[in-house]
């Protein structure tokens, strides 16, 4: 997901289109799946996002070159878009923490959390009542990722203490990206929504590659993979992405779609079935629950007209 896309329209959607958006969900999913089986052979987070956000926007600044998309910035854009570059290398930075540290479907639950911190952010910055929607679905998520994240430590047997002791820094990383992204989000609609969807997506992919690879040269260089294994995730982390994105401005708008439909919200679920298979990870069948009422929650709101 990126806040670099136009925002949902409620349109009705052809089943092509439907499938489109599946298939891209399916994909993000894998990319998380992709950056724990990199980050289990040796392939450190800042090196992981330095090659998913350059190589990303590269496939987008051809796009943005080859369909002659205007470069021209209004003067709220010129301070907006380096601000949200920060601000999505730094979400991308925590929720690749978070999937480095916890079972990736479970990761992505509470990076779930975003929809509420873009409430949050749009009243305290702009003014805006949160919607009926928002305030109806936001205890509903709360106790649905409280289940999938086993907040007791039943499903876990090892009691809360032991248990948080396990997943706590995972879930902050989670958290942090979610209330990062939510204010992205915010920003993006507010100073940048009226900028190129391609433009805006390259330059922010731009900016979060220049970040990582800064930060990789300051910690004594990129951290590269120690077993064939870690070269297939790190690969395939950054062709999911890529092609992901690439589908999403050269298909979706053909099809008549408008920006990140609420159906890729449905990524977790993927991700829980990818990561079962790929890497062996089991979730309680009372997390699966969890998880199953947040992924609904959310979709739930992504879909409202607006």
């Amino acid at each position: 997901m990126s806040p670099t896309s136009p925002v949902p329209a409620g349109a009705a959607l052809s089943g092509t289109a439907f499938a489109t958006l599946l298939l891209i969900a399916l994909m993000m999913g894998g990319n998380h799946v992709a950056a724990r089986l990199a980050f289990d052979n040796g392939v450190d987070v800042v090196t992981a996002v330095a090659f998913r956000s350059g190589i990303t926007a590269i496939v987008v600044a051809f796009i943005v070159w080859q369909q002659r998309v205007s470069l021209v910035l209004q003067a709220k854009h010129r301070w907006s878009l380096p601000v949200i570059g920060v601000l999505i290398a730094a979400q991308s930075y925590c929720l690749y923490s978070s999937v480095a540290r916890l079972p990736v479907a479970l990761a992505l639950l509470a990076f779930n959390l975003y929809p509420l911190f873009t409430a949050l952010f749009a009243r305290l910055l702009y003014g805006h009542r949160a919607e009926r929607r928002v305030l109806l679905a936001m205890p509903v998520i709360l106790f649905g990722l409280a289940l999938a994240l086993d907040v007791l430590g039943a499903a876990s047997g090892l009691g809360a203490g032991a248990h948080w002791g396990r997943i706590g820094a995972g879930v902050a990383f989670a958290v942090a990206a979610a209330a990062i992204f939510g204010l992205a989000l915010v920003l993006t609609q507010h100073e940048a929504g009226t900028l190129d969807g391609r433009l805006r997506t390259a330059t922010t992919m731009g900016l979060v590659g220049l970040i990582a690879c800064a930060a990789a040269v300051a910690q004594g260089g990129f951290h590269l993979p120690s077993a064939p294994a870690g070269w297939g995730g790190l690969l395939m982390l950054t062709f999911l992405y890529g092609t992901a994105f690439t589908i999403m401005f050269t298909v979706l708008p053909k099809l008549g779609v408008v920006g990140n439909s609420a159906i890729m919200n449905v990524e977790p679920v993927f991700a829980l079935v990818l990561a079962w298979v790929v890497l062996g990870q089991r979730v309680a069948p009372m997390q699966v629950a969890g998880g199953l009422l947040v992924v609904a929650c959310v979709v739930w709101l992504g879909l409202r007209r607006r």
